[in-house]
């Protein structure tokens, strides 16, 4: 009688969904026992649901690899045999929105790698080192759903994980202007360079809606709840531009950022790696013992070198330096499908279930 909580991943078959999957492998507090894609999937063994298109660079985990795919619409089915699901379905907006809620009507909690629930002024948007208090939201949500246990809880896009963390660290010198330009993975897009072999030797200056999630979502990250709605900051004003770059995995920053109060470099790097936040108090299992490293070498953060730390769920920084125009400018690299998405999210829950919001049904 496994005592680990059961676990459903929606959207299991895409790149996000087999991340999800080789990360939960031997987790200690969840187990994968059910799998939901498209109804083309549905029915085939997750092996034969994914044939060649398994994207990981660890094999399939055994224990999924003949669990029988569930049709993702069948609702009420899913969800008997779960506690709580995993999200990663690739749908519209709108479908993914309602699709979500279903889930969390059912009495079964949803925690989410999409970004259609980000703006729900009642879902907690969260990365658990910066903002866990938001989750407090979830007792209005469940009012408006009308449910007891039920609801969908949000982690924010991959691409500001390299950054905010950092303004994060440095709240109390008052950063209030910054400019980012993020060089972003190709697995950001579920692509490998297999599947898209025109990114390679290229680079494309455009990713569609990833400058404004990279603008706006930090300053959610660092909101408040008022009146059972979480209300953004105002400041730092963000502008961003986003690139895809011919890189595997990890996401770079260029982050250049004005200060209210000017500290030493000194000050900021000591800040840096010294910043904690609740998953590191808790010893949550996935949780970075030092989440921000700082690297001295001005070669780095490299994505070869550095993209992996503390297993994919760290951030690195360097090259920070007194700037001639911004006060300070440095460079960051988050891992996009640890950190960034499935990584997150099984630390989202991780703290909802440290909290008491996801029990066994």
């Amino acid at each position: 009688m496994s005592e680990k909580l059961k676990v459903g991943i929606l959207g299991a078959t895409g790149m996000v969904g087999q991340r999800f999957i080789s990360l939960l492998e031997n987790h200690p507090w969840f187990e994968v026992v059910t799998v939901a894609a498209s109804p083309r999937s549905a029915g085939k063994t997750y092996e034969e649901a994914v044939g060649g298109r398994w994207k990981m660079d660890t094999p399939m985990p055994e224990a999924v690899k003949k669990l029988v795919v569930m049709d993702i619409h069948e609702v009420e089915k899913v969800a008997a045999t779960v506690d709580f699901v995993f999200s990663a379905v690739d749908m519209t907006k709108d479908e993914i929105k309602a699709i979500e809620e279903e889930y969390a009507k059912t009495e079964t909690p949803v925690v989410s790698n999409n970004s259609a629930h980000r703006w729900t002024p009642d879902v907690p948007m969260v990365v658990p080192e910066i903002n866990p208090e938001h989750f407090e939201v979830i007792e209005f949500q469940k009012k408006r759903l009308g449910t007891k246990r039920g609801f969908v809880a949000v982690k924010p896009n991959c691409s500001i994980q390299s950054y905010a963390p950092v303004l994060t660290a440095w709240k109390e010198f008052e950063p209030y202007e910054v400019v980012a330009t993020t060089y972003q993975a190709i697995s950001g897009a579920g692509k490998t360079f297999k599947d898209w072999p025109e990114m390679e030797h290229n680079i494309i200056p455009y990713i569609g809606g990833e400058e404004e999630k990279s603008e706006k979502e930090p300053l959610r990250l660092w909101g408040e709840i008022k009146d059972g709605v979480i209300v953004p900051a105002t400041t730092p004003v963000i502008t961003c531009q986003c690139v895809r770059v011919p890189v595997l995995n990890g996401h770079t920053a260029a982050v250049f950022v004005k200060f209210r109060k000017k500290p030493t470099k000194e000050q900021l790097i000591q800040k840096l790696v010294e910043f904690k936040g609740l998953p590191q108090e808790l010893e949550l299992p996935s949780a970075p013992k030092q989440f921000i490293q700082y690297l001295e070498e001005d070669n780095r953060p490299q994505v070869q070198m550095d993209v992996n730390y503390e297993n994919g769920m760290g951030v690195s920084v360097g090259r920070l330096r007194e700037d001639t125009v911004y006060d300070y400018k440095f460079i960051g690299l988050s891992h996009n499908t640890v950190r960034g998405a499935a990584g997150g999210a099984v630390l989202c829950a991780e703290t909802l279930k440290a909290k008491g919001y996801i029990q066994a049904k």
